[in-house]
């Protein structure tokens, strides 16, 4: 099940934007930190209607970095509404991209999923996500905002809880990872199967 209109879903990090160049991408969300340079893989795109959102990938404040906020959930949501309005003339390839493709796109996804989807269940929405990145590990914070802003009440949040504990089985590298990154307590919201 997909989003009407779209043939393709595709989540990704930079150095990955050039390997989609030829693959008829029409929509595109960037999630990138707010010094990022502008990206030249899109100047190779085919034509594709683009929104970029500027925060840091961090689940709680920190001195000098931009924590996902309401407003920017509020962007990924009427991006999202977007998405439902457009006739294609053939069939659509969104893309979402972070840095690495593995936390906030991965939350971005979710969220554009749970919208496009409301009576899909939780269990299918990260299923699907599982699909289209494996690698996945979205972040927390924006999980818990699209949760209260969609009213899952509580639910996608709960999901993600058990996402966690299945990449956990999946990578127990990512343990190490989170740690590096300051993500401890994304771990010890983990729920192993």
């Amino acid at each position: 099940m997909q989003p009407d209109g779209f043939s393709a879903l595709t989540v990704c990090g930079v150095r990955e934007l050039a390997d989609h160049r030829a693959r008829g991408v029409t929509h595109v969300l960037s999630l990138i930190d707010a010094d990022w340079p502008e990206m030249q893989a899109f100047a190779d795109y085919d034509d594709h209607h683009r929104v970029v959102l500027e925060f840091d990938d961090i689940i709680e404040p920190i001195a000098g970095k931009i924590l996902p906020a309401q407003q920017h959930m509020e962007a990924i949501l009427r991006f999202g509404e977007t998405l439902k309005s457009v006739k294609f003339d053939r069939d659509g390839h969104l893309l979402v991209h972070c840095y690495m493709g593995v936390s906030r796109s991965t939350a971005a996804m979710v969220t554009l999923l749970t919208q496009a989807l409301p009576d899909a269940s939780e269990e299918h929405l990260f299923a699907r996500l599982q699909h289209i990145r494996p690698q996945a590990w979205p972040n927390s914070h924006m999980i818990s905002q699209a949760d209260h802003m969609l009213g899952r009440g509580g639910r996608l949040t709960q999901e993600l809880r058990r996402h966690y504990g299945r990449q956990l089985q999946r990578e127990p590298n990512y343990r190490t990872w989170m740690r590096e990154l300051g993500r401890e307590s994304e771990l010890a919201m983990a729920v192993t199967p």
